[in-house]
């Protein structure tokens, strides 16, 4: 899966809280859209499917938080060091 890089999750969660707090589901159709919009990039961004989700999924990767894939790729790395391959 396609990591976003930090900088770009740290500006979409900006993006997401900002509006988010100061109520702008309850605002005009384009501070909701716009709402809806950052919720859709931080979903993929994180290869999430709901925003709760996502943004749990940014800050974990924000804290500095390794990927349980990325153990898999640093355990088969020496192996295909010492091999050649």
């Amino acid at each position: 899966m396609l990591m976003a890089h930090p900088a770009v999750l740290q500006d979409l969660i900006t993006q997401y809280e900002a509006p988010t707090l100061l109520g702008a589901e309850e605002s005009t159709p384009q501070a909701r859209q716009r709402l809806v919009d950052v919720s859709y990039t931080l979903c993929v961004a994180t290869g999430t499917r709901d925003v709760d989700m996502a943004l749990i999924a940014a800050r974990h990767r924000l804290s500095g938080a390794r990927p349980e894939d990325d153990s898999l790729l640093q355990a088969a790395a020496p192996a295909e060091r010492v091999s050649g391959v």
